[in-house]
């Protein structure tokens, strides 16, 4: 068991799927600074709010109006944080278009395999079945063509 454990662990595809998640992870981390840090301020500034990632909806004024998400956490009051789900979704579009993008230029790198020539067949007059044309005998019921 412990043998076929390592021939899992060595195969390319674990291994290059550890870095994939490692550099994703790392991938992530820069998206969402970007988001967070470059893109939503200037949004916020157009929306007339100060900072986006704090806006949410009050549901319950029983116990007051807080002026900040902040401030609603710290007293228990119920909300709705809509912007930090409008931060994920745009970070998320971008690291998808990101990874479109990469993943469209790594394909136009890509060796086009070459196609296989194309053989041409005849059908056995016993079984039916597709026979290349240069066939002495057929595979599937092997009579002699």
């Amino acid at each position: 068991m412990l043998n076929e454990f390592k021939a899992f662990i060595s195969r390319g595809n674990v291994l290059d799927l550890a870095v994939a998640v490692i550099i994703g992870a790392a991938f992530g981390k820069i998206v969402n600074t970007l988001v967070e840090g470059v893109l939503m301020p200037p949004l916020g500034l157009l929306l007339g709010k100060v900072d986006f990632s704090s806006l949410f909806v009050v549901l319950d004024h029983t116990k007051g109006t807080p002026a900040s998400l902040a401030r609603a956490k710290e007293l228990g009051v119920p909300v709705i944080a809509y912007g930090s789900l409008v931060n994920d979704v745009i970070t998320f579009l971008i690291i998808a278009f990101a990874v479109f993008v990469i993943v469209k230029q790594a394909n136009r790198f890509k060796k086009e395999e070459a196609a296989a020539p194309e053989t041409p067949m005849k059908e056995c007059p016993f079984c039916a079945s597709s026979v290349p044309a240069k066939a002495k005998r057929c595979p599937q019921c092997t009579s002699t063509l």
